[in-house]
């Protein structure tokens, strides 16, 4: 899901250029799913628990893949905060606040994308041989109860509409993990 809005953001900035001006709504929802359900849901549960778990066996933090990881989710922030604070002004037209908006939105656009293509392929396969099975459930035990006690009941669902939402303004597909009803939807 965290990529078909991705998608979304990608055509929100295409369609803003060729306006110069952006839409409010959309891209406040984008941001709003990129800062509750992909840094908040999904970026949340790694740093409190599957990196702290890494680290337990023996994975180091300077150097290694879960330091990497915080380093990108830091400046993924950054690029949320500046396009929330761009919104405004670019769907005014500014110039300033539009350019603002697509250079950070197409910066944050690409980090995630490497980001999670690192994740993939690199840091999910090592916590896979890093940990039994036995502590994948407990984990994925964890995962859950973050999203129905933390996050709240309901929520999932809300950011998936976002998404969907987005997905049908945009024209782009929806991911088939925003409808089978099961995991979070994040990569988890």
């Amino acid at each position: 899901m965290i990529e078909q809005v991705l998608n979304c953001l990608e055509r929100m900035v295409d369609e803003s250029g060729a306006r110069g001006r952006l839409e409010a709504e959309p891209a406040s929802s984008a941001v709003e799913f990129f800062r509750m359900f992909a840094d908040r849901c999904h970026h949340g549960k790694e740093e409190v628990h599957l990196f702290p778990a890494m680290e337990a066996k023996g994975f180091p933090r300077e150097g290694g893949p879960t330091g990497v990881m915080l380093h990108e989710h830091k400046r993924g922030r950054g690029h949320v905060r500046a396009m929330d604070e761009a919104i405004a002004g670019a769907a005014a037209g500014e110039a300033e606040a539009l350019s603002r908006f697509r250079r950070h939105g197409l910066a944050y656009a690409e980090l995630l994308r490497q980001h999670i293509e690192k994740e993939d392929h690199c840091l999910f396969t090592m916590a896979n041989q890093a940990f039994s099975h036995r502590e994948q459930e407990e984990l994925l035990a964890i995962f859950e109860r973050v999203e129905s006690e933390e996050m709240g009941e309901g929520t999932h669902e809300k950011y998936v509409k976002i998404a969907d939402d987005l997905a049908e303004r945009y024209g782009v597909p929806k991911a088939q993990a925003s409808h089978a009803g099961h995991g979070c939807g994040c990569g988890h």
